[in-house]
């Protein structure tokens, strides 16, 4: 399980998954997605759902990490919150089940689900957390890596418009397991941060593989304070990319 982990350590993961209303969302455009991530250097793949993960794993040679995002009646646990979740997508290709370990209600205790896929399965579990007491709770129960995921995505956490950069730091001082980075990766400097801060590896997804979304950053940056009536050497770039 170890070797898999390794294989991403100090690398960029990217996050290709797409919803039913977006032109890519289908298992053929996700391959597409996955295998250009690949040839471009990205050193393991984030992808959703049994179909999509078994497309990208005919496709690339480099770890994927899978999730099912599932709603269900009694569990607020959105992401692969079954185990069955889980079988179906390592039986699909997936070498790492990231899973939601944030303290939400659930049909199946977290403990529990940890151990059965690791023992059951025999892959790593990334845990995708929200704040520090989630993350050493994980590791205790056996997660093989955290993931800062749904930090800032929770009613009981601080809002951020940032990736969580202090909660890496502390994480990856007391926890003894890996921790990754997702969420809010914006521009390779905040990947860049995001490593600096001690992140084992980091996961993008929007920022490169949401054509819809990166395509509404450059509109905004188009229409914002008039800027099609001020000379180009005037603008900031820098403020409208980040925005």
């Amino acid at each position: 399980m170890h070797k898999i982990l390794e294989q991403v350590r100090h690398g960029l993961i990217v996050s290709c998954q797409a919803v039913e209303s977006e032109p890519l969302y289908g298992p053929k455009h996700m391959a597409a997605m996955a295998k250009s991530a690949e040839i471009a250097g990205a050193a393991g793949i984030r992808a959703n759902g049994k179909a999509d993960i078994a497309a990208i794993k005919k496709t690339v040679s480099i770890p994927i990490i899978g999730i099912v995002k599932l709603q269900s009646a009694g569990s607020r646990a959105y992401i692969t919150p079954f185990f069955r979740n889980a079988r179906e997508i390592v039986e699909a290709g997936a070498d790492i089940v990231a899973l939601d370990a944030t303290a939400v209600s659930r049909r199946e205790p977290l403990a529990e689900l940890i151990g059965k896929i690791t023992c059951k399965l025999g892959v790593p579990v990334l845990a995708d957390i929200s704040n520090f007491d989630e993350g050493i709770r994980a590791a205790a129960y056996g997660a093989s890596a955290l993931a800062t995921t749904l930090s800032g995505y929770r009613s009981y956490n601080d809002k951020f418009t940032h990736p969580d950069f202090a909660l890496i730091t502390r994480l990856v001082r007391s926890a003894g397991v890996p921790v990754i980075c997702e969420g809010r990766i914006q521009t390779p400097r905040d990947l860049a941060l995001a490593l600096q801060a001690g992140a084992w590896a980091a996961v993008v997804g929007t920022a490169i593989t949401r054509p819809i979304a990166i395509t509404g950053k450059f509109m905004a940056a188009l229409h914002m304070g008039g800027a099609k009536d001020k000379p180009a050497e005037n603008l900031n770039y820098e403020r409208s990319l980040n925005a």
